[in-house]
């Protein structure tokens, strides 16, 4: 058994889904891991992860929308220390979460045909993210 472990950063634009799904595949490519699970883990509390189908944008667009109406922005949070999106952004990210676990064999993510890994980010401006990947397999 060995372990891997990485670190990716990403530029966002404001809120919105990033396809990191290419970039994660990268890094296992290169860790020499073969067959074991891999965790990815977004290390903010207003940027999440999550793994959702990467064929249609309408996808992502739906899910953004239905995000905005769970937690809209609003003077109703008393948390609002870096603004109006700030709150929202963080109850955004218990829903997306912070951490997936996706297993991969042959070096390769045992992702189905349509599924995508993709970096939610829930602020209104962007910022620069990290993502930290561990492999634990052979």
């Amino acid at each position: 058994m060995s372990v891997a472990q990485g670190l990716l950063r990403f530029e966002t634009g404001g809120q919105g889904l990033t396809d990191i799904t290419g970039e994660v595949a990268g890094w296992l490519a290169q860790s020499g891991m073969r067959t074991g699970v891999l965790t990815v883990f977004c290390r903010h509390t207003s940027a999440g992860l999550l793994i959702t189908e990467n064929a249609s944008v309408a996808v992502q667009r739906d899910l953004l929308r239905w995000l905005d109406r769970l937690a809209p922005e609003s003077t109703v949070y008393e948390h609002n220390d870096e603004g109006p999106d700030d709150m929202p952004a963080h109850i955004k990210t218990l829903l997306t979460g912070s951490a997936l676990t996706i297993p991969f064999s042959s070096n390769r993510l045992l992702l189905g045909t349509w599924q995508g890994i993709f970096l939610a980010e829930h602020r209104a401006r962007g910022h620069s993210r990290e993502v930290v990947l561990t492999a634990i397999g052979e």
